[in-house]
């Protein structure tokens, strides 16, 4: 049985920002159904019991949550590493004190692009000067500054931009996370898929820039699958290497599985942390490569990729058995082919201002809402 060995703790669901991209999924959960600090205090304990070594605080935005210093706390007294994963809005000097005098450990900042244009485009907000001022705060407070800011077709010719700014911050790491279209991402893939053309001046942007900063900031490129031959080894495999507890406590094996409707995933409210790694259906189903049909089964890569996502599978064929259609063997390849022509048609390329009115915004009132 494998050990996990992180953590990603939704606390909520509730967040400033409506970013078209979140990964969260379309039936956010209300504050009325989150855990209680006594159940995450219990979840925390559960999962260090488990060999869980690093613990990330998300959303959401985990600053809504009153308790965090409480959970962090409780993650310093068993040892554990602690990263809180923030849009910056919220967060104070005040706050920042008493999360790092908590144990709190490091802080990953989410930008939306080089400006406040680009914050108001994506995430329905003007606050970029607040990221801006929580970038401050975390480095006066002593935590490094990691950054992160997700790329698609709106920002993509700004990456040079966008690099500038988290240099100029004093970011330490900067991820460079391409789209993966989950949850509000997938309702919004048309506007959001890249051109070809667009993905090769990145990567030849990204390529100089890393070179450059190389002494200064690390890099990291988070690759595009739909443009890939293979897909993602999603999370090292299914149930394998960390699990996730959403803020109503159902507990799945990546972020966005909660999306697989057709499972059922248990929750910490009526089992044991460790019965629902090590023993659940859900976790077990697609655990290793047994559960395999061809062409996956017969496949020389299936050690390496496990299959693909999925939750990708799901999403696309809306069965979490087959091949991920990334791989450019699986039967249902053509869905991501079409996808790719609609994004590379030449009246395709989407600019911010004649795309807003087509976007769907993360926000609860839509999310009984499906297309």
């Amino acid at each position: 049985m494998p050990q996990p060995y992180g953590l990603l703790a939704e606390v909520t669901h509730q967040c400033p920002l409506h970013c078209v991209y979140c990964s969260n999924p379309l039936e956010l959960r209300g504050r009325q159904d989150e855990l209680t600090t006594d159940d995450w205090l219990r979840v925390i304990r559960e999962a260090a019991g488990l060999g869980v070594v690093q613990v990330h605080f998300s959303g959401g935005e985990p600053l809504v949550r009153g308790d965090l210093e409480t959970l962090v706390a409780e993650c310093r007294r068993l040892g554990l590493y602690t990263n809180l994963i923030t849009s910056g809005l919220g967060l104070t000097e005040n706050r920042a004190r008493t999360l790092v005098s908590a144990g709190l450990n490091s802080a990953q900042l989410s930008i939306q692009g080089d400006a406040a244009e680009s914050t108001d485009l994506v995430a329905a907000s003007k606050r970029f000067d607040k990221k801006q001022d929580a970038a401050r705060i975390i480095r006066e407070a002593g935590l490094p500054l990691n950054m992160n800011v997700v790329l698609h077709r709106m920002n993509l010719p700004r990456l040079d931009a966008i690099i500038d700014v988290c240099v100029s911050w004093g970011a330490e790491r900067l991820e460079l996370a391409n789209a993966q279209y989950y949850g509000w991402a997938l309702r919004n893939r048309d506007q959001l898929l890249p051109t070809k053309a667009q993905l090769d001046e990145a990567v030849d942007v990204y390529e100089r820039r890393k070179a450059e900063l190389a002494q200064h900031m690390e890099l990291l490129w988070i690759l595009p699958d739909y443009y890939e031959p293979y897909p993602k080894p999603c999370m090292g495999g299914w149930a394998q290497t960390a699990l996730t507890v959403a803020p109503d406590g159902v507990v799945y094996p990546c972020p966005v599985a909660a999306e697989i409707t057709t499972m059922e995933f248990s929750s910490v409210r009526d089992h044991h942390l460790e019965w629902i790694w090590s023993s659940s259906a859900a976790f077990e189903a697609y655990r290793g490569t047994e559960w395999m049909a061809d062409p996956c089964r017969s496949c020389p890569r299936k050690e390496l990729d496990f299959g693909g996502c999925r939750c990708q599978a799901f999403a696309l064929t809306g069965d979490a058995g087959r091949t991920d259609p990334v791989c450019m063997h699986s039967p249902d390849h053509h869905l991501i082919q079409d996808a790719l022509v609609r994004a590379n048609e030449p009246d395709g390329a989407a600019s911010g201002e004649l795309v807003r009115e087509e976007l769907v915004y993360r926000r609860p009132s839509m999310s009984a809402r499906r297309r």
